[in-house]
């Protein structure tokens, strides 16, 4: 148990029934009533943000999660399968619990939020950003526009994205997955 004087951005709690992030918080102590905080909250099984006040002082239920660095093996009918690289330990999350799902090429590295008490994983992080190959994508033409012109692209995993003119086919490009945007092409 920890009470609104020890909240942080980070901080993991129960509030009715379901785990929540804390993203934002703000102490308020108005000239005329009670202290309150004012808090942002991230749900932690389904990302959705929303605002809730606690009074001062208010006990609340923290929860422990763990990060623990899987590395992607396949996925099929069931869902996408993990192994934990020290216990070589298999883990399967279904596609809804992991953000930028099209962006995961075999064998790359993630962390999987795990709830400590129960062992079940809650979501799967991407790294900020991946390589990946350019599989098809339209021949840009010098000169067609004056400004910073995109057109899409087709990724080895099977994601599109949009990429500057001067990329073509069999391009090793990095994308940053929080946006799923084009960064820089590598060399």
């Amino acid at each position: 148990m920890a009470t609104t004087a020890d909240f942080k951005n980070g901080l993991c709690i129960i509030h009715n029934g379901a785990l929540y992030t804390i993203v934002e918080f703000q102490h308020v102590k108005p000239g005329k009533g009670g202290a309150f905080v004012r808090t942002k909250l991230k749900g932690v099984e389904n990302g959705k943000v929303i605002d809730h006040t606690f009074n001062a002082g208010v006990k609340v239920e923290t929860a422990r999660i763990e990060r623990r660095a899987h590395q992607y093996l396949y996925n099929d009918d069931s869902g996408f399968h993990f192994m934990d690289s020290n216990s070589y330990e298999q883990v399967f999350i279904p596609q809804e619990q992991i953000e930028g799902w099209d962006l995961l090429k075999e064998g790359q590295e993630v962390e999987i939020l795990f709830h400590a008490e129960n062992e079940t994983p809650l979501s799967c992080d991407l790294p900020p950003f991946v390589e990946l190959k350019v599989e098809y994508t339209e021949p840009g033409i010098k000169g067609d526009t004056a400004t910073n012109a995109s057109k899409p692209a087709k990724l080895e995993t099977g994601a599109e994205i949009k990429v500057p003119l001067f990329i073509d086919n069999d391009e090793l490009i990095k994308i940053d997955t929080r946006d799923r945007s084009y960064v820089e092409r590598v060399k």
